[in-house]
């Protein structure tokens, strides 16, 4: 959910759109590095320069401090040549832009190899196995938005029970039900059993369930989203601290 709200904390001012989210989704504003762009197809993309231009300019003064503003253009943002603290621009290394991709490199774990993405919805046998082992029908199954899919289906699903599976741009198998139709306890019980199916060359970075309520067409989705991630397929930094008894 997008919003425009202004934050005095810190002596920060500015005006900045964000996205409400869980804490394992949470999207910064960001600048990604050319060479991301060209590999994902996002030549534009540039989160921070965008929502600068939109609103008229950014009032950050800390952040300019650091030397924020000499990483990129940023509207309302000097170039200073001495800062008070030390700047750069990285660049992924990981094989994938996904959520979890990101998660696992900032805990020092890449992933060569993306995970899978399912541009035209689930394989057969991906279905043909969730059916089975949830004992539900499913409805959907393709690339969309939550939101717009909700809207699409949602009145079919609350009259037939069925649930929404669908995907999006990233490696994710999402599942959405009405609370009044399908108990969020039981949403989630789907989405375990889903996530112990998802293996091997269908192992998707996250399992979501989403729950939503309201009446056609005005649906809204809940606050009980749930992600079931995979775990790091490498060593992390929190294993080195564990190992070395910084932290338990």
């Amino acid at each position: 959910m997008s919003k425009i709200f202004e934050d005095s904390s810190h002596g920060i001012k500015a005006k900045v759109e964000t996205w409400e989210n869980n804490i394992g989704g949470n999207r910064q504003p960001g600048s990604r590095c050319t060479s991301g762009r060209k590999k994902f197809g996002d030549e534009g993309a540039n989160t921070l320069a965008n929502i600068s231009r939109v609103l008229s300019g950014l009032y950050l003064p800390n952040f300019e401090k650091f030397g924020l503003g000499c990483i990129i253009d940023v509207k309302g943002m000097k170039r200073i040549s001495e800062t008070s603290g030390c700047y750069g621009k990285m660049a992924e290394k990981s094989a994938g832009k996904d959520t979890i991709s990101g998660h696992w490199e900032i805990a020092g774990c890449s992933k060569s190899k993306p995970f899978p993405t399912y541009p035209r919805g689930f394989p057969d046998d991906v279905i043909s196995e969730f059916e089975e082992k949830t004992g539900m029908i499913v409805i959907g199954n393709k690339a969309a938005s939550g939101t717009e899919i909700i809207k699409e289906l949602g009145e079919y699903h609350v009259k037939t029970g069925k649930p929404i599976v669908y995907t999006s741009a990233d490696s994710v198998f999402q599942v959405a039900t009405h609370k009044d139709i399908i108990p969020v306890d039981r949403l989630y019980q789907v989405c375990e059993i889903t996530w112990r199916i998802l293996k091997g060359e269908h192992s998707v970075g996250r399992v979501i369930a989403r729950p939503f309520t309201g009446e056609y067409p005005n649906y809204k989705r809940t606050r009980e989203r749930r992600d079931y991630g995979l775990p790091p397929e490498g060593e992390t930094v929190l294993d080195i601290l564990q190992e070395r008894k910084i932290c338990w």
